[in-house]
């Protein structure tokens, strides 16, 4: 009789623990403690994913004007800068000297304040920057598309070709996608998610011009 008391009590002390006992406090004794749980609800977040087909930018080269085209209509101004007689070492790196200055003054500012109004939490900070951020951003575009005719006045002026080299396809590239993010803010009130998207596209075409400039000193190099 004894031993078929034990056995049983053993029995019983080898139990598994049920789920919810398994969520009970233990006290020192190992005695589970009835507790009110309360269950956290989890939150969903939705993730929206923007796209971008670099294929109509590819259509838009195609419809630019051909190199004869242009030489033809940059010719009365290519002849008109020969006149001047200028040092051959201004018409060789101006261009890419004053580039320089708008990519990394203007361009380089200009994204480190777009980066101020999305993290800073200064307001008055943030003011300064979206007042100033676009200005210096459009101010880029202007002087980006005025160099470019500086650019191919300079080859022109040297007598080589245009729209030959690596610099002049991220140029044209680099400039249709200027004029998209300009475009981009005026959207924001009806889509407040092209806000992620002006921010991510900010920052690709700076890396491009980055890679722009650097194609640009090889071709200065290059002759």
């Amino acid at each position: 009789m004894a031993m078929v008391t034990a056995s049983i009590s053993i029995g019983v002390g080898l139990r598994p623990l049920s789920v919810s006992s398994a969520l009970l406090p233990i006290t020192p004794k190992g005695v589970a403690v009835s507790q009110p749980q309360q269950l956290k609800s989890t939150q969903h977040t939705q993730i929206v994913l923007h796209s971008f087909s670099p294929f109509p930018l590819l259509l838009a080269t195609s419809l630019l004007p051909g190199a004869e085209a242009v030489t033809s209509i940059f010719a009365p101004f290519v002849d008109l800068v020969k006149s001047w007689n200028l040092p051959e070492w201004l018409v060789h790196w101006g261009h890419p000297a004053n580039m320089a200055v708008v990519l990394f003054a203007m361009g380089g500012y200009g994204t480190y304040l777009g980066f101020r109004i999305r993290y800073s939490h200064n307001l008055e900070e943030k003011a300064k920057a979206k007042d100033l951020h676009p200005k210096l951003l459009a101010g880029m575009f202007f002087f980006f598309a005025l160099g470019a005719t500086g650019g191919i006045t300079a080859l022109l002026t040297s007598d080589k070709s245009i729209f030959e080299s690596p610099h002049a396809v991220t140029g044209v590239f680099g400039l249709t996608l200027l004029t998209i993010q300009t475009i981009l803010p005026t959207l924001f009130e009806g889509n407040p998610g092209l806000r992620n998207v002006h921010g991510i596209l900010g920052s690709g075409i700076m890396t491009l011009f980055l890679v722009h400039f650097a194609l640009g000193l090889q071709l200065g190099f290059s002759y």
